[in-house]
């Protein structure tokens, strides 16, 4: 059993703390109104708009250092919907591991949708969830989690490949904010 922290209760908050809750894990959801509440998970999941992270490590430097966390952000330009708001050479996950250069950042979830989460498919296809890391003992316990609560896991490869897990995400929320794919559906992964 691991325990894990998750900041977020949206639609991917709620579903990421159901799948970790199918695995057996203990698991604490914190919102907005929890800022005096101490991370108490060994694996810590940033499930909030990109936005708001730079926040939560200000205010959490310490409680996340030695931490595994998981950052499921897409820092997509709400207001064009026409880019990322990170270097072309950089992504979320690498800003977040060089401000958390004590924790262990591994990119997960950015390229499923809360939905297929859920459902446990995308299609006909079962959910699948990529994840990138440098750490493979942080890469394996996500794994660990994800598997256990009923999915699959591809490792894409080093941290580096967060960038193009982020531009995947970004294509498809692109999609689905066009109405060209449902928000219940998106990418499959055939092996």
């Amino acid at each position: 059993m691991t325990s894990i922290t998750i900041f977020g209760s949206g639609t991917m908050g709620t579903a990421i703390a159901g799948i970790a809750g199918n695995g057996d894990n203990d698991v604490q959801v914190l919102g907005k109104a929890d800022a005096a509440t101490a991370v108490t998970g060994d694996v810590v999941v940033l499930a909030v708009p990109y936005g708001e992270v730079a926040g939560i490590v200000e205010a959490r430097r310490d409680q996340l250092a030695g931490k595994v966390v998981i950052d499921i952000t897409n820092p997509v330009d709400f207001e064009t919907f026409d880019s990322l708001t990170v270097p072309a050479d950089s992504s979320a996950a690498a800003v977040i591991a060089e401000a958390l250069p004590e924790a262990k950042v591994v990119k997960a979830f950015n390229t499923t949708f809360g939905g297929t989460l859920v459902a446990k498919e995308v299609g006909p296809i079962p959910t699948t969830v990529l994840i990138a890391g440098d750490d493979a003992d942080a890469k394996a316990l996500v794994t660990e989690v994800v598997e256990a609560g009923g999915l699959t896991v591809i490792d894409a490869g080093a941290l580096k490949r967060a960038r193009e897990l982020e531009a995947l995400g970004f294509l498809q929320i692109t999609l689905a904010a066009a109405e060209k794919v449902s928000w219940n559906g998106g990418f499959g992964v055939i092996r």
